[in-house]
C-alpha cells in the first residue's frame, strides 16, 4: 500500500488540469503532513479513478494540486449492491455503524426511525465525514451515498423494485417467552443467502429492543423481505449491522469477486 496521503476530492481528474483543494485539505498536506509544492498524494472523486497529484501551487491557506498518472480506473462493473437500513441508536454506536458499513463496501446507508428508535436526531453531515474517512482509509473509489432518517414504511417505499430486503429478526413468535422463545424463529443468514447470490440487497437492522410486535408482523408478511437469524445471542445493533454486512459480502457481494 502507498505511503502517498490519500484524499477524496470533488474535482474532475484530468492529467494536467490543476484543481483547488478546500481549506481542510490544504490545511492537513501542508501543515500536518508537511507537504510542498511538488509533493503528491493519492485522490479520488468517485466517478475518474484515483490518481496521482502533486502540490502545484500554496498561497496561504489554500494549495492546488495538479493530477500527473492515473493510478487504478474507476470500475464499469461492481458487484451486487449493498445497502443498510439501521434504527440509530446511541451517538457513538450509531457514528461506528456509518463508518464500518463504509469500510463494509455498502452504497447506500439509510437510517430508519421505528416504534422502539431512542435516538431520533441524526447528523448527516457528521455521518458524510465519518464515510468520507473510511472510504479514504480504506481504498474504496467511491463514497457511499447517505440518507436522512425516515420512517420504517417511507424507507421500505424508497427501496428499488424487485430489492431483497434481508431482515435481521432475533425475535420467536411466542410472546409469552424471552425473545419470543424458539418457535417462529429466522432461517439462519448464511443458508438464506446461498439463493440471493449476485442481486442486490437491502439489511434491515433493529433498534435496541428489537421490532415491536406490529413491525415484525408487517415485516414477514411483506413481499420479498427475508428474515433471518444472526445465530443463537443477542447482538448489539452495531454488532448486528457488521456480521450481517460482512456475512453478505463474503456470500454475494466483493469479497469473493
Amino acid at each position: 500500500m502507498s505511503s502517498m496521503p490519500r484524499l477524496f476530492v470533488n474535482s474532475d481528474l484530468v492529467a494536467g488540469t490543476p484543481f483547488d483543494l478546500d481549506e481542510e485539505q490544504a490545511k492537513y498536506l501542508t501543515r500536518v503532513m508537511r507537504l510542498g509544492i511538488g509533493d503528491a498524494a493519492r485522490v479520488f472523486n468517485g466517478r475518474d479513478g484515483e490518481w496521482r497529484a502533486e502540490i502545484s501551487a500554496v498561497a496561504g491557506r489554500r494549495a492546488e494540486m495538479t493530477p500527473s498518472e492515473q493510478l487504478r480506473e474507476q470500475p464499469t462493473q461492481v458487484a451486487a449492491a449493498l445497502t443498510l437500513l439501521f434504527a440509530p441508536v446511541k451517538k457513538s454506536e450509531t457514528d461506528f455503524i456509518v463508518e464500518k458499513a463504509t469500510e463494509l463496501g455498502a452504497g447506500f446507508i439509510q437510517p430508519v426511525i421505528t416504534e422502539r428508535t431512542q435516538s431520533r436526531t441524526v447528523r448527516l453531515d457528521r455521518f458524510e465525514k465519518i464515510a468520507l474517512e473510511a472510504s479514504e482509509q480504506t481504498e474504496r473509489l467511491d463514497l457511499p451515498l447517505l440518507a436522512d432518517a425516515l420512517g420504517l414504511d417511507a424507507a421500505l417505499e424508497a427501496l428499488p423494485p424487485g430489492m431483497a430486503l434481508i431482515f435481521c429478526d432475533e425475535a420467536g413468535d411466542e410472546a409469552d417467552a424471552p425473545w419470543g422463545g424458539q418457535s417462529g424463529r429466522a432461517r439462519p443468514m448464511a443458508d438464506v443467502l446461498e439463493g440471493l447470490n449476485g442481486h442486490a440487497a437491502a439489511i434491515l437492522i433493529g433498534p435496541e429492543g428489537g421490532f415491536s410486535p406490529a413491525e415484525r408482523g408487517f415485516l414477514r408478511a411483506r413481499e420479498g423481505t427475508h428474515p433471518v437469524s444472526l445465530g443463537p445471542r443477542i447482538l448489539r445493533a452495531e454488532t448486528a449491522a457488521v456480521a450481517a454486512m460482512a456475512l453478505w459480502q463474503a456470500m454475494c457481494g466483493d469479497w469473493g469477486s
